[in-house]
């Protein structure tokens, strides 16, 4: 069974972990300006616990299609007193950053995981981490900048494609001493890909998984989640609740959520069949 390796904590995935997203920003596509201040954000933090949620995903910088790039004074204001706070939850906390100085901050403060949607591409990014006794970290695929990547799609059959790119990122890491066991891949749903893209990739999800690594899925209230629907960002929590457990049922061991009690109660739901089925086998 799998297992995912944290500065504090090892996870098992044994069963599907929910990640409840904890934006510190005025301007995500989502929440937005809701907890950009130390007080809302940790009683955020703290609902979201009660409603479920595993692993705490703390982040200071929007990366929607055509956000602008938030400065580093800028984003470790928004960030740190969050985090360190956030670490005295008793809970994993991830923080979702690209920016190194970010990383070794918050690993300075306890933080457990670091997202990153660049996959430690950023210059010193993965000597952080490797640096690091044993943080977990998430590889996340992105084509393009966020500036531009909605303009900019990839084209071709994406899966190969991430595949191929995160197994070379994960490999790449391990290279540098990291062990495989902190290592999460995130195929980036969303991130530069069509919708057609992003559902082949759910779809054939099974094809990422096979480079055994835990797999994180975030199709939380995502953009092709209103193509398909017509359903404005506010209105997506069916779809995205949906999503989720098409991921795991795919394999994915970590869903990245904004709506994480009804995700946690979905997911019960899976979980009573799956022991049930293996009862009856």
């Amino acid at each position: 069974m799998q297992h995912w390796q944290t500065s504090r904590f090892l996870l098992g995935l044994e069963r599907p972990l929910v990640m409840g997203i904890v934006n510190v920003t005025p301007d995500s596509f989502s929440d937005g300006g809701r907890h950009d201040s130390l007080a809302p954000a940790l009683a955020h933090c703290e609902q979201l616990l009660k409603d479920g949620a595993h692993i705490l995903d703390i982040g200071g910088e929007s990366t929607r299609p055509g956000s602008p790039a938030v400065g580093l004074q800028e984003e470790l204001a928004r960030v740190l007193p969050l985090v360190r706070e956030a670490v005295k939850l008793g809970v994993p906390v991830s923080v979702d950053t690209y920016k190194t100085e970010v990383m070794q901050a918050v690993l300075d403060l306890g933080a457990d995981i670091i997202n990153d949607i660049w996959a430690l591409r950023q210059p010193g990014a993965a000597q952080v981490v490797a640096g690091h006794a044993q943080c977990g970290v998430c590889l996340m695929h992105m084509h393009s900048v966020p500036q531009s990547m909605h303009q900019d799609q990839m084209q071709g059959d994406a899966v190969a494609q991430v595949r191929d790119f995160l197994a070379a990122a994960a490999q790449g890491l391990q290279a540098l001493g990291v062990a495989r066991g902190r290592i999460v891949l995130d195929a980036g749903t969303g991130f530069g890909k069509t919708v057609a893209q992003n559902f082949a990739l759910l779809a054939r999800e099974a094809e990422l998984a096979a480079l055994g690594y835990p797999l994180l899925a975030g199709w939380s209230r995502k953009g092709s989640l209103g193509q398909v629907t017509g359903l404005p960002v506010g209105e997506r929590m069916v779809p995205s609740v949906a999503a989720a457990l098409l991921s795991v049922e795919r394999g994915a061991r970590i869903v990245r959520v904004h709506d994480v009690r009804e995700t946690v109660a979905a997911l019960q739901v899976w979980q009573a069949m799956r022991d049930n089925q293996a009862l009856a086998g």
